[in-house]
């Protein structure tokens, strides 16, 4: 009875529709969120290879979210998916120091293109829920995203598990793309 009420709301009332992607280096949590947002439950995952996308309403906006594989070979493929993104949301294993900045390589040269220069950039600074985490005032400046001018960022602490912190993200997300904020 939801499903059709949903539907017949939509009808009556169509709303926008908004394209995210989501990218980030293999195993930082690109696909446990997606699911944890979409379903509210987390799902056993396995490596993406290629992507993932489902369709998110958040408060009576309706988000395409793409969820783009992470491993090496893959990232080169990421700049197929960008045509018409509204947002980006670069998800950060907050325990993997050790790359870091191969993720800061990669956010700077997504952000270069030409498809993107109107995308907004969520940082996602995930699993904030272990001990050796760095805090996202470490992420912010181990990815340098106070030199970022030419877009909208926001980074936002979250742990995926639980979902502390991820629609706290896509609000802001939902507000910049919106240019208003959420009813």
């Amino acid at each position: 009875m939801g499903a059709f009420i949903s539907k017949f709301w939509f009808m009556l009332f169509p709303t926008k529709e908004y394209k995210l992607v989501v990218v980030g280096l293999d195993n930082a949590g690109k696909t446990t969120t997606l699911y944890k947002l979409h379903l509210g439950e987390v799902v056993t995952t396995h490596p993406t290879v290629g992507s993932n996308v489902e369709e998110l309403v958040y408060k009576n906006i309706r988000f395409e979210v793409w969820d783009l594989g992470g491993q090496e070979r893959l990232r080169t493929s990421w700049a197929t998916y960008y045509r018409g993104t509204h947002a980006v949301i670069a998800v950060i294993d907050s325990t993997d120091r050790a790359r870091i900045s191969i993720m800061k390589d990669e956010l700077f040269r997504l952000l270069q293109h030409e498809d993107l220069q109107h995308s907004v950039v969520l940082v996602f600074a995930n699993k904030q829920d272990l001990k050796d985490a760095m805090t996202p005032a470490e992420i912010t400046d181990a990815l340098s995203l106070h030199s970022i001018k030419n877009h909208d960022w926001h980074i936002q602490a979250c742990c995926a598990l639980t979902g502390d912190g991820l629609y706290d993200g896509l609000g802001w997300i939902a507000q910049h793309v919106t240019g208003k904020a959420p009813s």
